[in-house]
This record gives structure tokens, sequence and C-alpha cells, in this order.
């Protein structure tokens, strides 16, 4: 049985708590928060966990195989290291880290110590993502155009990072995972609305070496909220939206046939395809019960979890490169491959 520590049980602490108390081989036996009113929820809940409030002291519990931490962005690096150099396997809640450089350290902290590293990009293992990428890899799709994504709704504001880092990274994970491809470069514009305050509106747009594109609005000051995705592809189209109840994903036959027969010249070289739509069934089990299981299993197998390690990096790599251009008024900011996809 694995023991699980939780740092943090504010807005997704208790989902984290629920899965790894609910799965076969973990148990979470600790809890910490600096706010006691939250640790009394906790127990509440859960009598047979401890609650602290000292990070620490969880961290330095024997009886915690690893921690899973659930705090803002600015103190992920600091508290899994902290956690690394206790021996503890370690599950970071999105995104990985505030930078590169952190994000590069802990990778390596995670293989020195042969330790697993897992970053929460949830929405990976949803079962509308997953045939997504499916109907990609299968080329069902064809050759794939754009991504296009719109994440938006009225707050949460966040004090410490922008609505990229807060919502734009769960499109940009998607993406990642989906496309298998990366960008060459990143272009963001975005505004403040609230003095003091980190932007609260953004698009963003990655270039790729291939004629595809990619592009992402993410506000938290919009009268709805939508989460919605367009995969476009010269076979098929896809449209993406989590806030359907059952048909989260809906296939189209529909798109564009260029002709290129010089007997055509005079005539419209752009021909529109219209045909069915369908949606496929998809497996509906809640995406973090999958993710904690792929978790705990990569423990007792003892195996690293290299390819959600690099999906984390890439994706912070994106996010502040889209910072710098967001501060130069959208200058396309280039994004160095180090090898990998």
């Amino acid at each position: 049985m694995i023991g699980i520590g939780v740092v943090g049980y504010g807005y997704w602490g208790p989902n984290l708590v629920r899965n790894f108390m609910e799965i076969p081989g973990a148990k979470v036996v600790s809890v910490s928060d600096v706010r006691g009113d939250r640790l009394a929820l906790a127990q509440t809940r859960f009598p047979s966990i401890s609650t602290t409030t000292d990070a620490q002291v969880l961290i330095r519990d024997p009886k915690v195989d690893a921690v899973v931490i659930a705090t803002p962005v600015s103190s992920h690096y600091d508290l899994a290291m902290q956690a690394l150099d206790q021996g503890k396997h370690v599950l970071v809640e999105k995104p990985l880290t505030a930078s590169v450089v952190q994000a590069r350290n802990l990778i390596e902290a995670s293989e020195r110590r042969n330790r697993v590293l897992l970053v929460d990009h949830t929405f990976t293992y949803t079962g509308a993502v997953r045939k997504m990428k499916e109907l990609v890899t299968s080329g069902a799709l064809g050759d794939i155009y754009y991504y296009d994504s719109v994440r938006v709704n009225l707050g949460l504001f966040q004090n410490d990072v922008n609505v990229m880092w807060d919502l734009a990274v769960h499109d940009l994970s998607i993406m990642d995972f989906v496309l298998g491809s990366r960008p060459v470069a990143v272009s963001a514009t975005g505004i403040s609305h609230v003095p003091g305050k980190p932007e609260n509106i953004a698009y963003l747009t990655c270039f790729f070496d291939s004629p595809m594109i990619a592009h992402v609005h993410a506000s938290w000051l919009a009268p709805v909220k939508l989460r919605r995705t367009l995969l476009g592809g010269s076979a098929k189209m896809v449209l993406y939206d989590d806030l359907e109840p059952s048909e989260k994903i809906k296939v189209y036959d529909k798109g564009i046939n260029v002709k290129d027969d010089p007997e055509s010249i005079y005539k419209m070289l752009i021909q529109y395809r219209t045909g069915d739509m369908w949606a496929p069934q998809l497996d509906m089990t809640e995406a973090l019960r999958f993710e904690a299981l792929h978790f705990i299993k990569a423990i007792e197998e003892k195996r690293a979890l290299t390819s959600e390690c690099e999906s984390g990096l890439r994706v912070v790599e994106i996010l502040e490169a889209a910072t710098r251009s967001i501060a130069e008024r959208g200058r396309p900011i280039e994004i160095k491959i180090e090898g990998g996809r």
C-alpha cells in the first residue's frame, strides 16, 4: 500500500484526496494546508487521515511514499524538490513549474533519485481527448490544419499567475498530447483590467514547421463558460465541447477539396465537401481516477514517466515564451527544440 500525502486542500485538493482514497494500492495518510478550516473539512470527510499546517512535516513523514502537490504554481518547484530530496515520488498540479529551468531541474532530480515525477495534465486522461488522439494518430482526420480552442468564464481571478498559466495550460497540454508536434514559435497578446493584477484575457498562437497553426483564447472575463476545441484536418474535422454531458466529441465529414487540374483553371479551384456527423462512444470514467491509477502503477513498477515529464516541460516552454511575447506586444518568440519530438 502506497502512502499518499497531499499538500494543498483548496479547489483541487479534495478531488485528489477522494480519488487516491478510492483506488486500489494507495491510501491518503496525510493532508497539509495552511488554513485550519480546510484541514477540518478534510478530516471530517476522511477521519483516518492526519493533518498538518506544515508541509515539511508531511514531506518528512515516513508513512508518506508519494507527495501530491496542489498549491499555487510559485510553490511547485520548492515543494517538489524537497519531496524528491526526501526520496518521495511526486505528482504536481499543472503547470509543472513556473519556469523552464525549474522544470528541467525537477526532471533531472527525479531521474537521479529514480523517483516517479508526474504533472497533473488531467484532460489528457479523459475519454474525449484520448479519442481525438486516436483519430489523429490513425490518420482518420487526414493532414492536421489547425487546433483552435476557447476556454473562458467569469473568474476565478488569480493573483500569482495570468490567465494563460491558469486556463490556457489545459489547452496546451491537450494540444501537445493530441498533435504530437512541437511549435517552433509562439505569439501572444493579453491585457489586465484590474490594476496590479496579471492578464485576465489572452490570445495565444503557436506556429509549426508544418502548414499547421494552433490558437488558444483564454479569459476570466466572459459572461458565459465555454470549453470548446476545433480540430481541423484535410479529411475530417472535430468539435470537442467539454461542457456537453454526453456527446463531447463530434466528428464532421466536412472540408474542402482543391482541384489543381489545368483544365479547371477558369473554374473554381476549391470545392466544398459536406458529409455526415457522428459522435463516437467515449469512456466516461473520471480522468483523475485514470491519472491516479497511472501514477500508482508507475511507482509499483518502478517505471519513469519520461514522456509525461517532457510534456510538462514543453507546456512550460510555451507558457514562458508566451509571457515574453505579451510583454513585447505579440512579438513571435522562437522555441528552440533540443532533441525529442
